[in-house]
């Protein structure tokens, strides 16, 4: 799961926990992994970290919807997985979650009751279909940041 922090001043780059960077307006940005953290296998490049912040930062500015990434087993029926993993997000109610499930070749995305008048069907399918080529080339945050930018515009859009 991907997510950002508040914004802080008093923090040091080399003194952040595992998978974290600090972005360049002062936030931090961290993704893990479920289960055991392992220093020797990272889940993302920092410029990757850092370019998947920057979308979610400004997309959340954009349209005051909160925007989640999960990448990670969705179990066998995808469209299940993502509902229960949903509810776990950080404001869900106000967001819109992003899973992908690398393994199944499955994306799904799911808005949450107070924003899904404005994050409708539309607009999760324009997210999917974006997300769709980068990752054809694996290129798997490029497809992230790709679907959450096309979403951004769409959910602006009248």
């Amino acid at each position: 799961m991907a997510s950002g922090e508040l914004v802080r001043h008093d923090i040091e780059e080399r003194d952040l926990p595992f998978g974290s960077a600090l972005t360049a307006s002062g936030r931090v940005s961290a993704a893990h992994e479920f289960g055991t953290v392992n220093p020797d296998h990272l889940p993302f490049a920092t410029q990757d970290l850092v370019a998947l912040d920057d979308a979610l930062t400004e997309a959340t500015r954009q349209t005051k919807i909160r925007f989640n990434i999960y990448i990670g087993d969705l179990g066998d029926d995808p469209s299940t997985g993502v509902e229960s993993v949903f509810p776990g997000t950080p404001d869900a109610i106000r967001s819109v979650l992003i899973a992908v499930d690398p393994n199944r070749h499955a994306v799904e995305i799911r808005s949450g009751k107070r924003v899904s008048n404005r994050a409708t069907d539309r607009v999760a399918q324009l997210g999917v279909t974006a997300a769709l080529g980068p990752f054809r080339d694996g290129n798997l945050i490029d497809g992230l940041v790709t679907s959450v930018r096309v979403m951004t515009a769409a959910i602006l859009s009248p």
